[in-house]
């Protein structure tokens, strides 16, 4: 049995496109250690995420490992299996910033999501009155803030933390207001997409999660990047 997983390769630190076009990162890293828990052959694809959907319907890969949220919306369109990990949103602006994290706070301030995440559909409607900037990708977002052209960014906390805070591009800028974990938007945490009907690869995947983090192998990856419970309640 051989797995094509579906990858995004521009989310740091969970997956990110190394200098010799390698895909790296803790996403890269679970996927492996499930590959080999069970016994499998598994090759990275790496896709844009506005495709990542269509490639495993298309059957270009077979399960897509690259931080996506499981939410009700996506439910109605792939299955997933159990969390492997679970992060709230924040928002980022210039350090000192005095914009407020509220629906009137952020009226007509430009907010940078990436098209098609979980935090697309909750600025949506958590800030009705802002102006939605949308961005194919994470890095794309960050770029325009600090090119000044959009307020603020939305996005994972810990990819904002980091995959920019904590590296000489952020250095002049912080989070504002709270982290939000809403799960009508936000999901049950970050899970493995598969194609409805494969109960099979579904439980066999659900089983290699709960193997790994029984052994200790999980914990091991995870600390290679954070320092602190990645997986959460």
């Amino acid at each position: 049995m051989a797995l094509n997983i579906c990858v995004e390769g521009a989310y740091p630190p969970f997956s990110e496109t190394a200098e010799d076009g390698s895909v790296v990162g803790f996403d890269i890293d679970i996927a492996n250690a499930l590959c080999t828990e069970m016994a499998v052959e598994c090759e990275m694809v790496k896709t844009d995420w506005d495709g990542i959907i269509p490639a495993l319907l298309e059957r270009k890969c077979d399960a897509i490992v690259a931080s996506m949220s499981i939410t009700p919306e996506r439910s109605q369109v792939i299955d997933f299996t159990h969390k492997y990990y679970n992060t709230p949103a924040r928002l980022i602006a210039p350090e000192g910033t005095d914009l407020v994290d509220s629906p009137e706070g952020m009226a007509g301030k430009r907010i940078g999501v990436q098209r098609g995440s979980v935090h697309h559909g909750y600025v949506e409607a958590a800030y009705p009155d802002a102006d939605l900037v949308l961005y194919g990708t994470q890095d794309e977002a960050n770029l325009d803030l600090l090119a000044g052209r959009v307020d603020a960014v939305m996005a994972d906390s810990v990819v904002l933390d980091l995959g920019f805070l904590q590296t000489p591009d952020g250095e002049d800028f912080a989070f504002f207001g709270e982290p939000h974990l809403d799960p009508k938007y936000h999901g049950d945490g970050v899970g493995i997409g598969i194609r409805k009907g494969e109960d099979e690869l579904r439980e066999d995947l659900n089983g290699a999660i709960a193997a790994i983090r029984d052994s200790g192998k999980y914990d091991e990856i995870a600390s290679e990047y954070f320092e602190f419970d990645i997986y959460g309640e």
